[in-house]
């Protein structure tokens, strides 16, 4: 059974490890190695561990994805609220498909929303290519904001979820 609980500090090697053996598809569908989730170092993830939502999915032990929001202002100086950008979601490749990154953005969600309540909505972005990741995002009501190009064979697509009021 998976357990979505947030991540400790000492959960960073783990779930550095995770995440370069998640990214390493998205690597060769953009014909990248150098994509800024596989270069992290294990000091950065340690702190957007303490600086973000960073929450982990846990089963029988083991981590088996993970996903962080950092909450930032929308318009500083602005009653706008703020907003939360959703980043590195992953999931063992061995457990795609199992509905595990869907729980993960739904916890950062709700987790995001109790810890934040001035939180406006939810921003991410993913490359063009990446057919599986803006199917998801899509059904748990991401709409695209603008496409900006990155490099010559990179797009990346800005989405944003809005929350209720």
């Amino acid at each position: 059974m998976v357990i979505i609980e947030r991540a400790e500090p000492l959960d960073a090697g783990e779930i550095l490890t995770l995440q370069r053996a998640a990214y390493v598809s998205e690597a060769q569908l953009y014909g990248d190695p150098f994509i800024a989730p596989l270069v992290e170092s294990l000091e950065q993830l340690r702190k957007a561990v303490e600086s973000a939502v960073l929450l982990k999915a846990v089963d029988d032990g083991r981590v088996v994805g993970a996903v962080r929001g950092l909450v930032a202002e929308v318009t500083p100086g602005t009653t706008a609220g703020r907003a939360c950008v959703v980043g590195r979601l992953v999931v063992a490749p061995d457990r795609q498909g199992e509905g595990i990154g869907t729980a993960l953005l739904e916890a950062l969600h709700e987790r995001v929303v109790a810890e934040h309540p001035d939180v406006r909505a939810f921003d991410l972005f993913t490359g063009h290519l990446s057919d599986a990741n803006l199917r998801l995002y899509k059904r748990l009501g991401y709409g695209e904001t603008r496409r900006e190009r990155v490099q010559d064979h990179l797009t990346m697509v800005h989405m944003r979820r809005v929350t209720e009021p």
